[in-house]
C-alpha cells in the first residue's frame, strides 16, 4: 500500500490554495500522459501550476504561470543538450549546473527555478556551448 504524503501548496502569484488534480484538468484531451498536477484553484483565471511526481505525488517545484513555464521550458532546452548530446552524463551536468550557479543539490532543479535563474542557466549553457565550438 502506498501512502501519500499530503502536502500543502499556495499560489505565489494570487494565494489561492493549489489542489492535486489529473493533468487532464488543464491539457484536456491533449494530455500525453495520466499524470498529475498541482493546479491553482483560480485557474483558468490564474493559470499557476506544477507537474507532480508519478510516485510519490509530492510537486516536482513551484507553481509557475505561463511566463515561467515558457522560461523553464527554454531553460531546460539549453542545459539538456549538456548529456544529451553526450557531453557528459545527466549526474555530471547537473553537478557542473551546481558549481556554475553556485546552488545546492537540493536547490539544482529548474522546476524550481524562478525567471532570473532560468535566465542564468541559459546564459551558462550558451558560453559553455560557445567555448567547446571555439576549441573545436
Amino acid at each position: 500500500m502506498i501512502f501519500l504524503k499530503k502536502v500543502q501548496i499556495r499560489c505565489p502569484y494570487c494565494g489561492a490554495k493549489a489542489t492535486l488534480r489529473p493533468s487532464s484538468a488543464v491539457y484536456g484531451d491533449a494530455a500525453k500522459t495520466d499524470g498529475f498536477l498541482y493546479v491553482c484553484d483560480r485557474y483558468p483565471k490564474c493559470d499557476a501550476y506544477v507537474a507532480a511526481h508519478r510516485k510519490s505525488r509530492l510537486p516536482m517545484g513551484t507553481l509557475a504561470n505561463g511566463d515561467l513555464r515558457h522560461k523553464r521550458i527554454e531553460a531546460h532546452k539549453a542545459f539538456d543538450w549538456m548529456w544529451k548530446s553526450g557531453l557528459m552524463s545527466k549526474r555530471q551536468a547537473y553537478k557542473w549546473m551546481q558549481a556554475k550557479l553556485g546552488l545546492s543539490e537540493e536547490q539544482a532543479h529548474i522546476a524550481k527555478f524562478g525567471e532570473y535563474m532560468c535566465g542564468q542557466l541559459i546564459d551558462a549553457c550558451a558560453q559553455a556551448y560557445d567555448n567547446i565550438r571555439a576549441a573545436a
